[in-house]
């Protein structure tokens, strides 16, 4: 007889379908009209209707099913009774049916932090870019992303009116990520993608320096992770700080789980546990393939005015 899932398992299993009903409700906010948007800490710092609600319905799903688990969302929030509509109870039977890797098997459920970005990609959302935008939860354990889902609602959004929009992406260190096609850049190909909203003089001066073929502009760091593994972009490179853990967490996780290495611009890894400071400071490198080609690459200049 099979033993019962492992909490890890239950966890992404429940995470996957808390993500699909998440990319349903992005999907409605905007099928609505009225993205209900406000101005956090600036103009390219957005938060829209889509981001609290999803938020809302990430955690207070999690929270129920898994009480000891500690949640770090991207959004600060009121506490308040959320709507029995937004909680999503289900779990992704597929997932449950994967053996746990023996490492993560005698995991607790109070040793797991989640990070969670409702809304990976907002500025682009309110701009009418839905390819961009994801739904992150990324699942940590002892400083190290271990697990994460991808959400994309708008995956399929050109591809016309039949379409089946949104996928789910998913994986766990030592057994592998799942949902996607992997595929890489044609060798000897150097294809930069770095940021659309946040450009400035040493991301600039970063990506200069790697003399790419192509640098592509755009939003969200899950995108960004989604363009190396399905061989569009060979890099990812943001030489600043602005991101944040909750943007690299699940998808630092299905980068390495197909043999890709995301680090901070001077090659450390970054840590999850629920103490750190949320900022990415020393910026991200991340690469599907061939990272000490960019890594040796990133200038002295850019490394000392990014301290982590």
């Amino acid at each position: 007889m099979a033993s019962s899932p492992t909490v890890l398992m239950r966890l992404v299993a429940s995470a996957y379908s808390i993500a699909q009903k998440a990319g349903m409700i992005v999907r409605h906010v905007i099928a609505e009209g009225d993205l209900g948007i406000v101005e956090k800490t600036c103009a390219t710092d957005l938060q829209t209707k889509a981001d609290r609600l999803v938020q809302m319905s990430i955690c207070s799903s999690l929270a129920r099913k898994f009480p000891k688990l500690t949640i770090i969302g991207e959004e600060d929030l009121p506490s308040e009774e959320v709507d029995q509509e937004l909680i999503e109870d289900g779990q992704w039977e597929e997932i449950l049916k994967q053996p746990c890797p023996s490492q993560y098997c005698a995991i607790k459920e109070e040793d797991l932090v989640v990070w969670v970005d409702p809304l990976d990609g907002t500025k682009e959302y309110t701009e009418g870019l839905l390819d961009n935008v994801t739904v992150l939860i990324g699942i940590a354990y002892e400083g190290k992303a271990i697990a994460g889902v991808i959400n994309q609602p708008y995956y399929n959004y050109q591809a016309g009116p039949d379409a089946v929009l949104g996928r789910t992406i998913w994986g766990v260190l030592g057994l592998g990520a799942f949902g996607f096609q992997l595929k890489e850049v044609p060798a000897g190909k150097h294809i930069i993608t770095t940021t659309r909203s946040h450009n400035s003089k040493l991301v600039t001066d970063c990506i200069t320096a790697m003399k790419p073929d192509d640098v592509l502009r755009v939003g969200g760091a899950g995108n960004k992770i989604i363009q190396l593994i399905e061989g569009k972009a060979s890099a990812y490179v943001f030489a600043s700080p602005g991101c944040k853990k909750w943007d690299t967490c699940a998808p630092e996780v299905i980068l390495h789980a197909v043999g890709g290495k995301l680090t901070d611009i001077h090659g450390n890894a970054l840590q999850y546990n629920k103490e750190v400071k949320h900022m990415n400071s020393a910026g991200v490198l991340a690469t599907l393939r061939n990272y000490d080609y960019y890594a040796s690459r990133v200038p002295e200049s850019v490394k000392n005015a990014l301290v982590p």
